[in-house]
């Protein structure tokens, strides 16, 4: 079987409707990235780990944290309007109705046969994102990268950027020449790097 040639793309949640089918340790992982992506989450299942349960209770609390919970087995016209949906059910069988059933995005937890995207293993230190994949054939050598990756990129490079956002800010604004402030932003950027490493 061929592989498919993924196209690599940073999406936008924020209030988006997403819908994640389980209520599992897996599915447990995929609600809290997608929460830390701003997404609005509908999780379907009629169990919900503790920690799921908590972060639904709190919804009413939380703008911020929008979790809607349908304490039942996923049902044909469940996704009616979801930008993106993750299945992540213990049976293949709904896992696969799943996939045949969604509209747009679609993830089938360690079935790439059943997407149209697949999640990567990433690395986040503050406005840096670093995601590593190798299409679904070793998610163990994504996550090991991972590691490899986390241990060379330290909480401090966030930091750092954060800080150099500010400078490149200030940079737009004052210098008008637009080849003199690339010289600056490159040179800026070339000495961060070489601290940081």
């Amino acid at each position: 079987m061929t592989l498919p040639s993924y196209y690599p793309v940073f999406l936008n949640l924020r209030g988006k409707g997403c819908i994640v089918v389980g209520g599992g340790r897996v599915a447990e992982r995929k609600v809290l990235s997608l929460l830390k992506a701003g997404a609005d989450i509908t999780v379907i299942s009629p169990e919900l780990t503790k920690r799921l349960k908590e972060k639904s209770l709190k919804r009413s609390i939380s703008l911020s944290k929008k979790i809607k919970h349908i304490s039942r087995k996923y049902k044909k016209g469940d996704l009616k309007n979801a930008f993106l949906v993750i299945a992540a059910t213990d049976s293949n069988k709904t896992n696969k109705k799943v996939s045949e059933d969604a509209p747009h995005l679609i993830n089938v937890v360690d079935v790439p046969s059943l997407c149209n995207f697949i999640v990567p293993s990433i690395v986040k230190r503050g406005p840096l994102t670093i995601a590593i994949s190798t299409s679904g054939v070793s998610p163990s050598i994504a996550k090991a990268i991972r590691k490899e990756l986390e241990k060379l990129y330290g909480a401090e490079f966030g930091k750092h950027l954060a800080s150099l956002k500010k400078i490149r800010a200030k940079a737009m604004a004052e210098i008008k020449d637009k080849k003199k402030r690339e010289r600056f932003l490159k040179s800026l950027a070339a000495e961060a790097f070489k601290k940081l490493r």
